[in-house]
């Protein structure tokens, strides 16, 4: 699960797909500079451009193409992409996020193992191995996994990931204590807010809050996983040892969380908020920087979250946040970060069948992987964004960094094409990060000083370092990338559904109930009723097969 961006978009409806088709026709027109225009849309929120944006602009010129990126808003993927399905038209590029399989079963896509050897750039982008696990059951390979490819060395600076996050405030108030387990997370934030119920302004803090809107909801569902000491398997653990599936949802651990959770609302420490704000109502709360403590993903929040804070002056007051190595009890080994990235072959971008320009559609993937346009996508303009020394080093001065924080500067001047493949990792020159978030420097000198002296009081230089790393933990990883991409078809899928909807139902109760005892037995008859059994099944049996098709490669 990781980078992804907050603002406003354009509504995915009828409208939109005749937009769609109004802008191409489902193939790629020319600007009257001779530049291909596509379409694309993106099942998550994203950022939109404006219209002449330079980096966009100067990208066109280089690779004779651009592309009018649309993001979701005011709808779930699923709604959005069956939207489209029903149209009949797409854009050009596509990734339906949750809803892949959507796509692939109305025949939407377009099968690219003909194409790949033709296009290196792409073609290098994964080993044959990994190509193989984005083949579906045709047999063929429809989508391209842009995220968490690295390229030579791993230079990982920012936990990407899942975590139970804090403020800096909260840490130095208590002498950065080592806070290892949940009891003493929360116990840390009782602490604070009863010493510090307000903000300097006297708005009030609000300890810890939980993100429960739509499929965002594994802020609240997930983290038994990793308080229980394993890696983010997503909808299941992995008992590395015998190779079987385990339904974290019924573990001790996960009813010892909820009862920690239970506790904290019922002292009045849980946010009575949590089980009703929208995803952006979250944000805007966040940004204010009144929360203490929450878990997300990183990129969930921070790259909007961590902009607001930086203009309003709150980061150097304390209100950023930095990831704690919580599990249950101590002495446990937590695994919330693993390095070498981690391949979602549940879902990637797509090239669907309205696009009749295929090819020019691969070859400006191809174009935005080479090392000159992936500088341009993430560093910017050369003496504009970022700055060269005399040992080829890549830095920003302190109005450079101002400036690439800032929502318009941003939406007028810089281009990511995030949704499109990249690579983390080191550029071709052996020297330079392929991101400034991972520049060994750069990193350091770009946060502000409060999350600076928090590393310096921890002895680390890294959000990575302040939870540690581990390596992936089998050919397996993530399990995931395969339950995002069931659907009602089987039995499994089935179940997979129903006990979600029920985990959203139920949750939430049992976080507020009067009797946790009585309400989690409830729940967990509840969820016994879907069959949870025949998803565990199907989620063996896809264990079992990436065993045995790795081990044709080793």
């Amino acid at each position: 699960m990781k980078a992804r961006r907050v603002t406003g978009m354009l509504l995915v409806s009828a409208l939109a797909v005749s937009l769609f088709t109004g802008c191409s026709g489902g193939e790629s027109s020319k600007n009257e500079d001779g530049v291909k225009e596509f379409t694309a849309f993106f099942a998550v929120p994203g950022a939109e451009i404006n219209d002449d944006n330079d980096i966009q602009q100067i990208i066109a010129e280089k690779t004779g193409a651009k592309v009018d990126e649309t993001w979701l808003t005011g709808q779930t993927a699923s709604e959005a992409v069956g939207t489209l399905i029903a149209g009949g038209e797409y854009p050009d590029f596509i990734d339906g996020g949750d809803a892949m399989g959507q796509l692939y079963e109305a025949g939407a896509l377009v099968p690219l193992d003909d194409y790949l050897d033709d296009y290196p750039n792409i073609k290098a982008y994964y080993s044959d191995e990994e190509w193989n696990k984005l083949r579906q059951d045709d047999g063929h390979i429809y989508w391209i996994q842009q995220f968490q490819n690295i390229k030579g060395e791993e230079k990982a600076t920012t936990h990407n990931d899942e975590a139970f996050w804090i403020q800096t405030r909260v840490l130095e108030w208590a002498g950065y204590p080592e806070v290892n387990t949940l009891d003493e997370y929360f116990d840390l934030l009782e602490s604070y807010i009863e010493a510090n119920p307000t903000m300097e302004d006297g708005t009030d803090n609000i300890a810890y809050t939980i993100l429960c809107e739509d499929w965002r909801y594994y802020c609240l569902e997930n983290p038994p996983q990793f308080l229980a000491g394993y890696p983010n398997d997503g909808s299941v653990i992995v008992d590395p040892d015998e190779l079987k599936i385990i339904d974290y949802n019924t573990t001790d651990t996960a009813k010892r969380y909820f009862q920690k959770l239970n506790d904290e609302y019922q002292k009045g420490y849980v946010d009575p908020e949590s089980f009703t704000q929208t995803y952006d109502e979250y944000i805007a709360k966040l940004s204010t920087g009144r929360v203490l403590g929450m878990v997300d993903q990183w990129w969930n929040f921070a790259y909007s979250v961590n902009d607001s804070l930086k203009q309003q002056g709150l980061d150097e007051k304390g209100c950023s946040y930095v990831p704690l190595p919580i599990t249950i009890d101590e002495g446990i080994k937590n695994q919330w970060h693993t390095s070498g990235g981690a391949l979602n072959v549940g879902s990637g971008l797509a090239i669907t069948t309205s696009c009749e320009d295929v090819e020019g559609a691969l070859q400006f993937i191809d174009d935005l992987l080479e090392q000159d346009i992936h500088n341009l996508r993430f560093w910017g303009e050369e003496g504009v964004d970022y700055e060269v020394d005399e040992n080829g080093m890549f830095y920003r001065t302190e109005e450079q960094r101002t400036q690439a924080a800032d929502t318009a500067y941003k939406a007028s001047h810089l281009c990511s094409y995030s949704y499109f493949p990249s690579y983390k990792g080191t550029s071709d020159d052996g020297i330079n990060a392929n991101w400034p978030d991972e520049q060994p420097g750069e990193f350091f000198d770009s946060l502000n000083s409060a999350v600076q002296k928090c590393f310096k009081a921890y002895g680390v230089e890294t959000y990575v370092e302040m939870l540690g790393t581990n390596e992936a933990p089998g050919p397996w990883y993530p399990m995931y990338s395969f339950s995002n991409s069931m659907t009602t078809s089987t039995p499994g899928g089935v179940a997979w559904t129903k006990m979600g909807e029920i985990k959203h139902e139920y949750l939430p109760r049992v976080v507020m109930a009067d009797d946790f005892e009585g309400e989690w037995n409830t729940y967990m008859d509840a969820y016994e009723g879907c069959d949870p059994k025949a998803f565990l099944d199907e989620m063996q049996a896809e264990l079992d097969r990436r065993m045995e098709e790795s081990a044709k490669f080793e």
